[in-house]
C-alpha cells in the first residue's frame, strides 16, 4: 500500500467515526477566528471560551481593536496566558491588516504569515476554516497521530505539513486535521492511548509494534 492509499483509508475511517467536526471556537468572521487562534497558543479551550465573548463584545470591529491599546486588550485576555505578548500581537496585527490589507483578513498562508504572531498553524487554520480552502493544520495531535500511524516522520510541524500535503486529498485535508484533534483528545492521547478501542488500530504502526512487544514478553 502506498502512503497516498494509506492516507485515503485513514481519511475514510475517521470520516465514518467523526462525520461532523469543526473548529471548537465559535466565530462570526475571519478576524475573530484569527484572533482566537492566536489566543489559543498554550491555552485550553475552557480558558479561551472564558475570554473571547467579552473580548469580541468590547471590540466588534477591526477599528475598535486599533483604537484600543495593548494594555486594555490585556484585561480581556488574561485567562489565556501569555496575555501581554498576545495583546501586543493582536493590536499590531489589526494595524497591519488596516494598513496593508485594506482591513481584510487575507486568504492565503503566505500573506497571513506576514501578520505579527501568526505562524503556519494559525495561518492554515484560518485558510481552511474561514475561507474553506485546502489546509493542513499540524498541531500536536496531528503530529503525534500521523507519526504513530506511520503516515509521517518526525516532530517538526513544517516538515510534517509538507509530508501530509504530498499524500492527502486536498479537499479532505482540513477536515482530516480537525478529526485528528477529536481523535487525539478522546482516544489517541499522548499518554495511555486507548489502542484497544481505536478505529485506526488495524492501520497503526504504533499498535503493531506494541503487540509485537507484548508477544516477545510472553
Amino acid at each position: 500500500m502506498t502512503k497516498t492509499e494509506f492516507a485515503a483509508r485513514a481519511v475514510k475511517i475517521l470520516k465514518e467515526h467523526y462525520p461532523k467536526t469543526t473548529y471548537s471556537h465559535k466565530y462570526t468572521e475571519p478576524l475573530q477566528l484569527l484572533i482566537a487562534a492566536r489566543l489559543s497558543a498554550r491555552c485550553t479551550n475552557v480558558q479561551l471560551h472564558k475570554a473571547t465573548p467579552a473580548l469580541f463584545q468590547r471590540y466588534p470591529t477591526l477599528d475598535a481593536f486599533i483604537l484600543s491599546t495593548p494594555e486594555e486588550i490585556e484585561t480581556y485576555i488574561r485567562p489565556c496566558g501569555l496575555y501581554k505578548i498576545k495583546a501586543l500581537d493582536i493590536h499590531a496585527m489589526c494595524i497591519k491588516l488596516k494598513e496593508e490589507f485594506n482591513g481584510m483578513v487575507p486568504d492565503t498562508v503566505e500573506e497571513l504569515l506576514k501578520l505579527p504572531g501568526v505562524g503556519r498553524k494559525t495561518a492554515n487554520l484560518v485558510v481552511g476554516d474561514a475561507f474553506h480552502k485546502p489546509a493542513v493544520v499540524t498541531d500536536t495531535h496531528c503530529i503525534r497521530i500521523c507519526r504513530r500511524l506511520g503516515l509521517t516522520e518526525g516532530d517538526n510541524p513544517v516538515k510534517v505539513e509538507k509530508q501530509l500535503w504530498a499524500i492527502l486529498p486536498p479537499e479532505e485535508a482540513n477536515d482530516f486535521c480537525h478529526r485528528l484533534v477529536v481523535h487525539g483528545r478522546g482516544v489517541c492521547r499522548s499518554r495511555n492511548p486507548k489502542c484497544r478501542g481505536c478505529c485506526l488500530k488495524k492501520l497503526c504502526r504504533y499498535e503493531q509494534s506494541r503487540k509485537a512487544d507484548i508477544s516477545e514478553k510472553i
